[in-house]
């Protein structure tokens, strides 16, 4: 990425129906594990399991036995092998994709430093098993760097499924989905005293060319210029402008009648707070403030390589909401895009600031069939959901099932909240059409706040705070921020009709 040292890289993914008596000697090999079924005595081995026992010169039920292995789903026993190879059971629990994807990450993190890994699992896995195998090898792998020495680790640099080549195009969308994932992640992570607004669009730039996507960037004075006052009145603190990036993706055979999507990210690259300054603690992770921009910006880039069929728009408001003699103040009056007024009472809300300029701009002038927001907007989203659970809020119910059961099937869970217009009268200014903090029940009124600024348009937020950090690895994740999101846009926009149904 730019401006960092070189990154470590996903693996390599190589599809070859392999004979377990032909390893190579220090072959780092994986065997799937499952746990008893009716009438057996204790789990059992995956397919191909006694020709690797055969060939490797070892017992592998005696191996499992000795270290009292179940095949609960995550499981992972490792035996050491002459000549510095090793065989892995891993658990695969009820076999579910979820399980495929819990075993992928932890093979992942003990093939690290190794030149390939064997894995066997694939032979048991459907296309949807596989998927969620490859997007758990991968995601396992992660690392993110900035030592004089390198990386502290690198992820295994081939791994080797044994499956038909047939399935290559199964294998070829699962990496891309994955790289999106680890791309959100590793933005997110970049640290803010290289990341702010101008950072972020020279990345933008890079991957819109890499992916054939079409770019544009508003600057601070075209944002005074165009009445982008939200985003103006955020970023005017910094030393580092804000800017607003729009990327553009159209299918190869797009009409003027093909569907249209605005994905909309929130891009605060950095939180203090402003002068409503947030406690030292709290401040500590708000690199990552931008992760509703880096999801959109990772999405965008790999669109093409799932076959989106519709057109597809990312924006993302960018600013860093700094303190200084030009911080905005508790008591002004911001004009957004559009001419909605907000009186400002707490600086510390201001992603949703920057997000109402993007939403109304996307609504009055790029015609979308659909807006979608993602943005870590609120700690009360987390209060009521906790730190596994990204919270939904929808004007459509198709809407909000297409989002749910892409976000189920990536293992990137949300749960659905409601736009309650009880609260609405809670957002009620004297003096402008609503205050910025309207207070409880927080995640809601904030959704209330955003739901002006999209019109009639079918809109969903994902308030995606409750899981913008990982407090230690676990699955797919590591510690650290999360980039959640971009897997389960990826998930729903690979599919043929996306917006279908939607109205």
């Amino acid at each position: 990425m730019v401006g960092l040292p070189a990154q470590v890289s996903p693996p390599v993914f190589v599809l070859e129906e392999y004979d377990a008596g032909r390893l190579p000697a220090g072959a780092f090999v994986a065997c799937a594990v499952l746990p008893a079924e009716d009438g057996t005595d204790g789990p059992v081995l995956g397919a191909g399991a006694s020709e690797l026992s055969d060939a490797l010169g070892v017992d592998l039920l005696e191996v499992l036995a000795f270290h009292g292995g179940s095949g609960a789903a995550g499981e992972l026993i490792q035996h050491a092998l002459p000549g510095g190879g090793a065989v892995l059971l891993a658990g695969l629990g009820a076999s579910r994709p979820r399980d495929f994807r819990d075993a992928g990450a932890a093979l992942a993190r003990a093939a690290k430093g190794r030149d390939r890994l064997h894995v066997g699992l694939a032979a048991l896995a459907d296309d949807v098993a596989l998927r969620a195998l490859v997007e758990g090898l991968a995601l396992g792998s992660f690392e993110f760097h900035w030592r004089s020495a390198g990386a502290t680790a690198r992820p295994v640099a081939t791994v080797v499924l044994d499956a038909a080549p047939a399935r290559q195009p199964v294998v070829e969308t699962a990496a891309a989905i994955a790289l999106a994932g680890w791309r959100s992640r590793a933005l997110a992570t970049t640290p803010s005293n290289l990341k702010n607004p101008a950072w972020l669009a020279e990345q933008a730039a890079v991957w819109a060319r890499e992916s054939g996507l079409d770019l544009r960037v508003w600057d601070d004075s075209e944002l005074r210029e165009g009445g982008f006052g939200g985003i103006i009145a955020v970023g005017q603190a910094s030393a580092t402008p804000p800017r607003l990036l729009q990327l553009s993706y159209s299918p190869p055979k797009a009409r003027r009648k093909t569907p249209h999507l605005v994905l909309v990210g929130k891009g605060i690259t950095f939180d203090s707070g402003g002068l409503s300054i947030k406690p030292a603690d709290s401040m500590v992770t708000m690199k990552r403030d931008m992760t509703g921009g880096a999801v959109v910006l990772a999405t965008m880039a790999a669109l093409a390589a799932v076959g989106c069929p519709i057109r597809v728009t990312g924006l993302v408001a960018a600013a860093e909401n700094a303190v200084s003699g030009s911080s905005y103040r508790p008591g002004d009056v911001i004009r957004h895009y559009g001419g909605r007024t907000t009186e400002v009472t707490n600086t510390d809300a201001e992603g949703r600031l920057v997000l109402a300029d993007a939403l109304a701009y996307a609504a009055a002038e790029l015609k979308p069939d659909v807006v979608v927001d993602i943005a870590t907007l609120t700690g009360a989203a987390k209060v009521a959901l906790g730190l596994k659970t990204g919270a939904l809020f929808a004007t459509d119910d198709v809407l909000a099932a297409r989002i749910t059961a892409a976000g189920d099937a990536a293992g990137e869970a949300l749960w659905r909240l409601p736009l309650a217009a009880t609260y609405e009268e809670r957002l009620s200014s004297k003096i402008a059409d609503a205050d910025n903090a309207a207070g409880g029940p927080g995640a809601i009124t904030a959704a209330l706040f955003l739901q002006h600024f999209v019109g009639d348009l079918p809109w969903a937020h994902l308030d995606v705070a409750p899981v913008g950090d990982t407090v230690a690895d676990d699955g797919i994740w590591t510690a650290g921020p999360s980039g959640f999101g971009a897997r389960l846009l990826l998930h729903w926009l690979e599919q043929d009709a996306p917006l279908e149904g939607i109205s």
